[in-house]
């Protein structure tokens, strides 16, 4: 966890990014905002701003595009995320990864814990890590646990991608990246993801690149 910040430092930092208008400028892998972790969210930011940050939040994933960000990602070291997907892939891909359309969701303080001990291993990249994907073997079904935009108790069990993606952006609340968690030996570059690796499971990755699946 973060070392806890005067709260009236976290309203200035909120204030100031919130001071233009669009999307949030994405911190990428190097900054140590990325990396130490965040404070939860006890209040900090009053309704009012809060619903602004989360607003921005949104506006900042769509806009990437992605399917979730972090409060760190933008630079408030705060436990707080917003996900969302369409999912908008074809069918042999939405039954190989499980990926199925989840409705926008805030998260404030979740923690999740694995179901069972079913591992999925796909590519994953991340809007901090521009122009890289990897393959990270991650828990195929989590219960997360904490609260929503309004403060209200989640305990809720994710499967398939949308497990991946709450793990992926509530990692990034512990200072975790997820090459952290990655077979190096997959990365690649988009380039490469597109002219190679664009089939609904990274098995023909594994056997070409030399790594090995769960």
């Amino acid at each position: 966890m973060a070392t806890p910040r005067d709260p009236a430092s976290l309203v200035d930092l909120v204030e100031e990014l919130l001071a233009t208008d669009g999307p949030l400028p994405i911190v990428a892998a190097g900054d140590p905002v990325l990396r130490k972790g965040t404070e939860r969210f006890d209040g900090q930011l009053d309704p009012a701003l809060l619903a602004r940050f989360v607003e921005a939040l949104r506006v900042t994933m769509h806009a990437a595009p992605g399917v979730g960000l972090a409060a760190p990602q933008v630079g408030v070291p705060l436990r707080i995320a917003v996900i969302e997907d369409p999912a908008p892939v074809p069918d042999e891909v939405r039954v190989a990864r499980g990926r199925v359309p989840q409705p926008f969701r805030v998260l404030v303080n979740p923690s999740y814990e694995p179901v069972g001990g079913e591992r999925a291993a796909f590519f994953e990249g991340c809007l901090s890590v521009p122009g890289w994907q990897a393959v990270v073997a991650r828990h195929a079904e989590v219960r997360l646990t904490g609260e929503d935009g309004q403060g209200r108790a989640v305990d809720e069990v994710f499967t398939g991608w949308p497990a991946r993606i709450v793990q992926h952006e509530t990692d990034h609340l512990d200072g975790l990246l997820y090459l952290d968690r990655a077979e190096l030996r997959s990365l690649s570059s988009n380039e490469a993801m597109a002219q190679r690796w664009t089939a609904p499971t990274p098995a023909e990755a594994a056997r070409e690149l030399g790594f090995e699946l769960p």
